[in-house]
């Protein structure tokens, strides 16, 4: 694994935003360089990629014993899941409604093992880049090389596998941002590629009616089937989630309810509990527990985007973000700093985070996110990879 410096191409601005990407360069002071920085990438061999790919597999099948085992042992409220969302989380479970995708954000040098950082197995975002921007690219830079990402056909053909289940049109629904608006014309348009038929809709405007207890459209059509880019410990606190949550048999939701077990931060301590010391895994324990750790990150088992981290080094705290998630945290060990030289400025460095991407419980894709410093959050930027 090596970061190498490259000219970007040509009217790369143009041609990523004729792909979708349209906030590839945002104006924001924070940030030294571009969203989509082209300006280096990351060469793996085709053993490391197989070592990431044996990983995704592994964590997988990890992260579903885990969710048994909380389910069997009724530890809901150690993630701080509601009591009112179980009987749905379990229903779920045991029905399995399809449940589509979600990424591993993975330590990696290229010489220790993958340490796990977190999972967003509920609404994991930078979908279009990792599957077609950086594809492109390859393309075009490297035509003889290979890249870890075959996620678009993997999508299609999820989407043609469950479509049996499935009330058509399906709805796919978030929040009015630039971000959330790109994963769901990007989901919309793989559904499309599958023979679904289709509907957008903000979540805002997803209606509640109490008369027909069913949801709605701004038109009074009845929605069965709906893809939500918005985060189940976020719904079943809004004023429609109890409606959500009594209607969950009737309506197909995707993601799952039961993915509200691996998207929290505290799934990290539990898998630590079941599978102490594996190589996979770093040291994480909820806050309240005794621990021993004198290097680690504090994580709010709902924080998103690097909200409310706190990095502490040998029990001096180096590096912290602010954010809206208060309340109970895990504490997870330090991963192993894996710098890299900063081709933009001398004497810098640059943190890369590795998303593994999961489509129907296969790992097959690789997304690549880094920072200049030890937070990962919605400012750092996304940089193509390839592999000989």
């Amino acid at each position: 694994m090596q970061r190498t410096s490259i000219s970007p191409r040509d009217d790369w601005q143009q041609k990523v935003a004729s792909a979708g990407l349209l906030f590839h360069s945002p104006e924001c002071e924070e940030m030294d360089r571009p969203y989509w920085d082209e300006s280096a990438f990351y060469e793996f061999s085709a053993e490391e990629v197989d070592t990431l790919e044996a990983a995704g597999h592994t964590l997988q099948q990890m992260c579903l014993e885990a969710a048994q085992h909380v389910i069997d042992n009724k530890r809901y409220a150690e993630l701080d899941i509601p009591a009112a969302a179980v009987p749905a989380i379990e229903w779920a479970w045991e029905n399995e409604p399809p449940a589509l995708y979600g990424r591993f954000d993975i330590a990696y040098d290229g010489s220790d093992p993958p340490k796990l950082l977190e999972y967003n197995a509920d609404t994991p975002t930078s979908f279009l880049e990792a599957a077609v921007i950086q594809w492109a690219w390859l393309e075009e830079q490297f035509p003889n090389a290979d890249q870890f990402n075959s996620i678009h056909e993997r999508l299609i053909a999820k989407w043609q596998d469950i479509a049996p289940y499935l009330s058509k049109p399906v709805y796919f629904a978030g929040l009015d941002n630039p971000e959330d608006q790109l994963t769901l014309a990007y989901l919309r348009d793989t559904a499309q590629q599958a023979g679904l038929s289709t509907l957008p809709i903000l979540i805002n405007d997803v209606g509640w009616n109490p008369q027909r207890e069913a949801f709605v459209d701004l038109e009074g059509r009845q929605i069965f089937s709906i893809f939500k880019l918005y985060p189940w410990e976020m719904m079943v606190a809004e004023e429609f989630g109890p409606a959500a949550l009594e209607s969950y048999t009737v309506m197909r939701w995707i993601e799952p309810i039961w993915k509200m077990l691996l998207s929290n931060k505290g799934i990290l301590a539990i898998l630590w509990e079941l599978f102490p010391r594996h190589e996979l895994l770093l040291e994480s324990c909820f806050e309240h527990s005794p621990g021993t750790l004198g290097s680690y990150v504090r994580k709010p088992l709902h924080s998103r985007e690097g909200s409310n981290i706190t990095v502490v080094k040998d029990g001096v705290t180096v590096a912290s973000t602010g954010g809206p998630y208060n309340g109970p945290s895990i504490v997870q060990a330090l991963a192993p700093v894996a710098p890299f030289a900063d081709n933009l400025r001398p004497g810098a460095s640059r943190y890369p985070v590795l998303g593994l991407w999961m489509v129907d419980q296969q790992c097959c894709g690789l997304g690549i996110r880094e920072s200049s410093g030890l937070i990962t959050d919605n400012l750092s930027s996304f940089v193509p990879h390839c592999f000989l």
